[in-house]
């Protein structure tokens, strides 16, 4: 079967570039300083834990941005690691996961958040710092609470509107702290900065399918799989056919040319922001090439780039995102 990726349409991304505008005015919610420089520390050594033990790739590429501002980026991950891990967590029920979410929501997002709660305290220095609206927060936290009732994804615009909530959002907030390169605007680097979220988001989709239907979700949108020939029974048997591969071959041929197309956005980042940029860009991008060398086998492996497959990579990155 062969399928040709048609180009990007305007609804979807007309859509989602109407969600992140109304997201830009930070409102009356600047968190007030804080005064205690220790606790700040203390509150940013917990993100870069959380980070390590969760988000590898992501580590060694916020570790090629200059302190401040990779301390920035590290805190708006942990942020979002803790929102994932409320609801990804599986000893708990759906109503007690929403509660904890809403919990986490007001503590996150106070601008006077709990002392005791490093990462919260670490975010909203951020937030102060870098002007990051928290109206990107309450869109990444809406996104990832559809996640407690897992529904199902009938087209690509549908899917691509839950990828922009949980990830897009990630990239548009880097902005802010990572800053635009003179003589570009965020206003110009906005469509940019989405398409590379919805890359990022697509490949951790791609290489978790078999992990998160046996977590109760599916992600591929309905109508793709049905072109494909494809059903519900044949992501339970996790068997890799000819139909699989199909659809896998055009799923990985529009996240690359997400990945292209979102290129321009390394080029807008601040100078001294723009390698780490590049990189995880490279190396999430890089999953996918792990993806097709297993045979497009996403139910039975995790697809992953070793260590020496990062480091090998990161020297061409350097040259490119110069």
């Amino acid at each position: 079967m062969t399928t040709t990726y048609p180009r990007q349409t305007a609804r979807w991304e007309g859509a989602l570039l109407a969600l992140a505008q109304e997201a830009r005015t930070p409102a009356a919610d600047t968190p007030a300083p804080i005064s205690d420089r220790l606790l700040c520390e203390r509150a940013y050594r917990r993100c870069d834990a959380v980070i390590a033990e969760h988000g590898r790739t992501f580590y060694l590429a916020s570790r090629l941005a200059p302190q401040a501002k990779r301390r920035g980026i590290r805190a708006l991950y942990a942020f979002c690691r803790i929102t994932d891990g409320i609801v990804d967590c599986e000893q708990a029920a759906a109503p007690a996961k929403e509660a904890a979410l809403a919990a986490w929501r007001a503590r996150a997002l106070s601008p006077a958040p709990p002392l005791d709660d490093l990462v919260a305290v670490a975010l909203a220095d951020t937030r102060r710092r870098y002007h990051v609206p928290a109206s990107y927060c309450e869109q990444l936290i809406a996104g990832v609470a559809r996640d407690l009732y897992p529904a199902r994804y009938q087209t690509f615009a549908d899917l691509a509107t839950y990828a922009y909530r949980v990830a897009s959002t990630v990239g548009i907030m880097s902005l802010r702290i990572i800053g635009v390169a003179p003589g570009c605007s965020e206003q110009e680097a906005l469509p940019y900065a989405i398409k590379l979220g919805l890359a990022l988001q697509l490949t951790n989709i791609l290489r978790d399918v078999g992990e998160d239907w046996r977590a109760g979700r599916v992600y591929l949108p309905t109508d793709e799989l049905a072109a494909f020939g494809l059903c519900d029974e044949d992501l339970a048997g996790g068997q890799v056919d000819t139909r699989w591969r199909a659809l896998m071959r055009f799923q990985i041929e529009r996240t690359r040319t997400l990945y292209r197309e979102a290129w321009p956005c390394v080029a807008m980042f601040d100078r001294d922001g723009r390698f780490a940029v590049a990189a995880a860009c490279a190396l999430y991008r890089a999953i996918l090439d792990d993806i097709e060398a297993h045979d497009y086998d996403v139910f039975n492996r995790r697809a992953h780039i070793g260590a020496w497959g990062k480091l090998r990579r990161l020297p061409g990155v350097w040259i490119r995102s110069r």
